[in-house]
């Protein structure tokens, strides 16, 4: 086990660590202050990837006014850093977290974990289709209303476009349908959506060919924001959606960001490398490929992505009759369970969430276990919770390596995204069992994945959560510390941050964080927090 003193010195945080106090301290100060806030005596990692500095900042008027040695002016309020390691904070990249901002605004999750701007609109699932009533604005000065308590921006979801336009049907788009999908895009964009964003394992979005695709990505290319995929497979046919992603990125011109990579399924691990190597040619062709990462070995998803697109053409309605269906039900259940021996059995399959209040005794739970106490089948047990919660019920699949993550993790084209949502522990938010990404992810980066199993750099994480998310969707002031950037700062302990989460119990919050800056004001300070109404909505500048 590396010590406080040994991580400290690893991290270039040797001279600060020298007496350092370990508590977390805010002091207030006498007299006319200089400046909003002043961090003290912390050893400032400024996203770029390069060796920390030990150096005071200070924030006024919500911007980061100056970095340096020593800082004569007072703050108002001052943040004692000495010891702690002072960051951008946490731009997540792929997010669900605005699905409940308007029922609890506060996002603790997420806020409590370092994360200061969530990117939404992810997997081709928008709050917002572009036009009328759904359109960015719309939904924008919801969100601000509400007062979130993290900054958001988001991307169109084209699976939400789709949706609206032609349904929840396996059907091509007629191209008067494609031009009005093409106008929505548009539209979102100029109003100040970051990119676009398909779930090509989700419907309606799997029913999009690449040619659609393609014009819906176009609008994206004078921009240079991203085209933003889970991609159609993520297990045996990984290899073909990469090249899939390229083609449409490369048809459209446009950037490619490929959400939460992985290779799913034990047998797949070994594509790793073929994976990384197309990466590495279509960027040498010219496209720009970037993907995004989350440090776990469970992904989160619908019980019903175990069952094939095909049997989910026309909604949800017609995918549980075709269960019932004896002509097509005998089919629908041996792929099923392919899928199932694909990751390992129904013991690597949890129960997260169901809509049904008599099957709530599932959430948590590991379905092979589930149904065995039950007396069930697990297929038999798996179909009936859809049939009772009307398709509604969410899942964890343990299937990746953590091998495999190292290795994401470090590549210098990648970026860490959590894919979670926001929650608390407290409040109407704490509901089902969900994955602890939602409250680890990146204290889980910084304390497992950097301090324990030394896969990257503190560094290079920190540019890994700060400027290279925040450049790849244009937010031109966020991501960096630097004077005239925004005040969204991170305070932490190097030495002892760490995700609590876990899959048994993901309703805790990380340890190691002395202090959450947003927008200039105090979010979380100690576990406490001040302010939980700080947030804005960002646009690509």
């Amino acid at each position: 086990m590396t010590t406080r003193r040994e991580f400290l010195a690893t991290a270039g945080l040797t001279v600060a660590a020298a007496g350092a106090d370990t508590r977390f301290g805010l002091n207030v100060r006498a007299g006319r202050p200089a400046h909003a806030l002043v961090i003290r005596g912390g050893m400032i990692f400024d996203g770029s990837g390069g060796e920390g500095r030990i150096a005071d900042l200070a924030i006024s008027a919500g911007r980061i006014a100056e970095i340096a040695p020593r800082i004569a002016g007072a703050g108002e309020e001052e943040i004692d850093a000495k010891g702690l390691a002072v960051t951008p904070g946490f731009v997540d990249v792929h997010s669900h977290g605005d699905g409940s901002l308007l029922e609890d605004p506060r996002a603790e999750s997420a806020i409590r974990q370092g994360i200061t701007t969530l990117v939404a609109g992810a997997d081709g699932s928008s709050r917002f289709q572009g036009d009328g009533a759904k359109s960015f604005t719309a939904w924008a000065q919801q969100i601000e209303a509400a007062r979130p308590g993290v900054n958001v921006a988001a991307m169109i979801g084209l699976g939400s476009v789709r949706g609206a336009v032609i349904g929840d049907d396996d059907v091509p788009a007629t191209p008067a349908a494609l031009a009005r999908m093409v106008r929505m895009v548009e539209q979102a964009l100029a109003e100040g959506a970051c990119g676009a964003s398909t779930g090509l394992e989700y419907t309606p979005g799997a029913f999009a060919r690449p040619d659609e695709l393609i014009a819906l990505c176009r609008p994206l290319a004078a921009r240079r924001l991203p085209y933003a995929t889970h991609m159609r497979n993520e297990d045996d046919q990984v290899l073909d959606s990469i090249d899939e992603s390229i083609a449409v990125a490369r048809g459209a011109g446009c950037p490619l960001q490929i959400s939460h990579l992985k290779m799913q399924g034990t047998r797949n691990w070994p594509r790793l490398d073929a994976a990384l190597a197309r990466i590495a040619a279509a960027r040498a062709a010219g496209t720009d490929v970037q993907f995004d990462v989350y440090p776990y070995e469970a992904y989160s998803t619908g019980l019903t992505n175990l069952f094939p697109v095909w049997s989910r053409d026309g909604g949800t309605q017609a995918f549980l009759g075709r269960l019932r269906d004896t002509t097509v039900a005998p089919r629908i259940r041996t792929e099923a369970l392919a899928k199932v021996d694909l990751i390992g059995g129904w013991d690597n399959v949890q129960i997260s969430r169901v809509s049904d209040a008599v099957d709530r005794d599932a959430e948590g739970k590991r379905l092979g276990a589930y149904a065995k106490a039950k007396g069930l089948d697990p297929y038999v047990a798996a179909v009936g919770l859809l049939e009772r919660n009307r398709g509604d019920v969410g899942m964890l699949g343990f299937a990746m390596s953590e091998d495999t993550i190292d290795r994401l993790l470090a590549h210098e084209v990648s970026m860490v995204c959590s894919d979670g949502g926001a929650f608390a522990v407290d409040g109407p938010t704490r509901r089902g069992s969900p994955h602890p990404r939602g409250a680890g992810t990146f204290p889980r980066v910084l304390g497992h994945y950097v301090r324990e199993r030394r896969a990257l750099s503190f560094a290079a994480a920190i540019r890994k959560m700060t400027a290279v998310p925040a450049a790849r969707v244009r937010l031109a002031d966020r991501g960096r510390l630097g004077p005239g950037m925004a005040g969204d700062v991170v305070v932490l302990d190097p030495a002892a941050i760490a995700d609590v989460a876990t899959f048994a119990n993901p309703f805790q919050y990380p340890r190691g964080i002395a202090a959450v800056v947003l927008n200039g004001v105090i979010a979380v300070r100690d576990g406490n927090r001040p302010s939980a109404t700080a947030g804005q909505i960002l646009r690509p500048g």
